[in-house]
């Protein structure tokens, strides 16, 4: 059975899932958020400026990069909790099942992935930088970088799990089953996982161009699991790609306001074709392509537009 058909084995009316957003949401945005606040009121209770806590690069300064970084983090471990509680207690839905069709979760997959994409990361970034390394400054920090390196290695995860587990997992399989079809599920989550990312900094300074990337990389994600079958890819992929990004670069005006080896001085009006368009159009159809070759994926068409097959009702049990 697929992984978006799987989703018959458990409950799925359409107010299940709309009752599971919202417990998802109090999970990430109102417990998740409370250490945070409970440390901003401690600053501004010490003569911190108020202002500061509306802005994401001044909460950093005003809390220090890698605890701000952590507490963010911390937010959305919280939330990946109460995805964990909607699936099990509203849906009856496995951990296991949430995540993939196969019997057990294919961590190998998970770790391909990682390192191919954290090889490109750190191997296109050198490369960016030798290139033009008037664009960057060296601002290696030792002790400040090894706490971000724990950070990122251990909570980062927790991160990337969180939006794939919502979008990929939870709104892929319940998009699915409501709609009956794989590329409306594919469609949507990609523009929901674009629109959330609209919200940081980088919008304001690269401009509306910036969707493309975010758009495309949710496409990415979405094919992933559609033609595998599961998060696996994608889990890796995420995790990877915001790991790398926080210990390498960061700039003034980056959502991740992080301790890391370079810090980004060029214009970002600049970085519209090599940072942004490129990625989508060139390195991750050839992504595609390298995991099609190694898991043998085969029937495009019906997996990516094709319709979710109703299982005949015995060959499912819904658990009441």
């Amino acid at each position: 059975m697929g992984y978006i058909e799987q989703a018959y084995n458990v409950l799925h009316e359409w107010w299940r899932y709309f009752i599971g957003l919202i417990l998802i949401f109090v999970f990430w945005q109102i417990i998740g958020m409370i250490p945070l606040l409970i440390f901003i009121g401690i600053e501004v209770m010490n003569g911190a400026d108020l202002a500061m806590a509306t802005d994401v690069t001044q909460m950093a300064k005003l809390l220090g990069n890698n605890v701000f970084l952590f507490l963010m983090l911390l937010s959305f471990a919280i939330g990946l909790v109460g995805i964990i509680v909607s699936a099990k207690v509203i849906h009856k839905q496995s951990f296991l099942k949430l995540t993939t069709s196969r019997s057990k979760i294919d961590w190998k997959r998970v770790g391909f992935i990682f390192v191919i994409w954290g090889i490109f990361s750190i191997g296109s970034t050198f490369l960016s930088y030798y290139l033009a390394p008037e664009d960057y400054v060296y601002n290696l920090d030792v002790q400040p970088f090894i706490i971000l390196c724990l950070i990122a290695f251990i909570f980062m995860p927790l991160q990337t799990s969180f939006e794939e587990y919502l979008l990929r997992g939870y709104l892929m399989q319940g998009f699915g089953v409501l709609l009956k079809n794989r590329l409306a599920p594919l469609i949507i989550t990609s523009v929901i996982f674009g629109l959330l990312h609209g919200l940081n900094p980088e919008v304001d300074k690269l401009g509306p161009i910036i969707m493309v990337f975010y758009i495309g990389t949710g496409l990415l994600l979405g094919i992933m699991t559609l033609m595998d079958e599961g998060l696996e890819l994608a889990l890796g992929f995420h995790a990877a790609n915001n790991i790398f990004v926080a210990l390498l670069v960061t700039s003034e005006w980056s959502a991740l306001q992080t301790d890391a080896l370079l810090t980004s001085v060029a214009d970002p009006k600049e970085m519209a074709f090599s940072e942004i368009v490129a990625p989508v159009l060139i390195v991750y159809p050839i992504l595609l392509l390298i995991l099609s070759k190694k898991y043998g994926w085969s029937n495009w068409k019906e997996k990516l537009t094709g319709k979710v097959q109703v299982p005949a009702k015995e060959d499912y049990k819904i658990i009441e």
